[in-house]
């Protein structure tokens, strides 16, 4: 079964990467490390869940989150 938050992820992580990876296989395990994310391009990453979520996160409610899954689980509980 397809995670629609996951899959939103995913395609907001792909648009604003410059790796090329295999995008398919970002699932809720995977690292933001392993996406080459750091803390300047979090700030971008949480521009654009605002622009495509609605919701907006602050930097310091993500400093510590390590997974994809764990994003999606913050967006889930603020209402996504």
């Amino acid at each position: 079964m397809s995670d629609a938050i996951i899959d939103k992820l995913r395609d907001i992580l792909r648009d604003s990467s410059a790796e090329d990876r295999d995008w398919d296989s970002v699932d809720g395990s995977t690292t933001i490390e392993s996406l080459g994310i750091d803390s300047l391009s979090i700030l971008d990453l949480l521009y654009d869940i605002d622009q495509d979520f609605g919701i907006t996160l602050e930097a310091a409610e993500v400093i510590d989150i390590g997974t994809v899954g764990e994003i999606a689980a913050l967006l889930r509980k603020r209402g996504a």
